[in-house]
């Protein structure tokens, strides 16, 4: 049943924190004069009340910007929604030439619906990709719902397949592995990326 549903995918969206890191926050106060990278709403509030300047970071797996070459290659589209806003995020998706990043999102399926419109598919022809009760109202509603390995019961209860390995820890490129394989697409994609031999990680 998941394989007949990720034959259809032809755009591949995910969360961040918790799918493409291990969920964890690394926040660390900014050096006098230097910019805040961070905007999240909380944290920005605070920031305006005279708390510390911060700056977030966050940490990537090279498997997962691999695997967002390789998609490209196979030809999926990708993209990313987020409730947090950083720079290191925008900085990464410019990185990995992701068709959509959407941050500071708090009702991710309105703009789930806006890409649908923009991209002309349905609903059927997209995976998403989350760990937790936030991304359940897109998982419902897109046609191949992956879970993480490490994300809450309730999301792993919904998905259609959860990954082999962790958010933060390759499970992006386990989504896209499965999702070329079960397309046939993934031999070709493989030989393309190699012959190429320069796209980011």
């Amino acid at each position: 049943m998941s394989k007949t549903r990720a034959k259809k995918i032809k755009l591949l969206l995910f969360d961040v924190d918790g799918v493409m890191t291990d969920g964890k926050l690394w926040i660390f106060p900014a050096p006098a004069g230097a910019q805040q990278s961070i905007t999240d709403p909380g944290l920005a509030e605070a920031a305006k009340g005279g708390a510390p300047r911060m700056i977030e970071a966050k940490g990537f797996h090279a498997h997962d910007g691999t695997a967002i070459s390789l998609a490209r290659l196979g030809g999926l589209k990708t993209g990313l929604i987020t409730r947090r806003s950083s720079e290191t995020v925008a900085m990464r998706a410019r990185d990995l030439k992701l068709d959509y990043a959407y941050q500071g999102v708090m009702v991710k399926v309105s703009i789930f619906e806006e890409i649908l419109e923009k991209e002309q598919i349905t609903a059927a022809e997209v995976a998403y990709i989350g760990d937790d009760v936030i991304d359940l109202p897109i998982m419902r509603r897109c046609g191949f719902a992956v879970a993480v390995a490490n994300a809450r019961d309730e999301v792993k209860q919904e998905a259609h397949w959860v990954t082999p390995h962790a958010g933060g820890d390759g499970a992006v490129r386990d989504a896209v592995e499965y999702i070329l394989r079960a397309q046939r697409s993934w031999d070709s994609a493989v030989k393309a990326y190699l012959e190429r031999g320069d796209a980011p990680r």
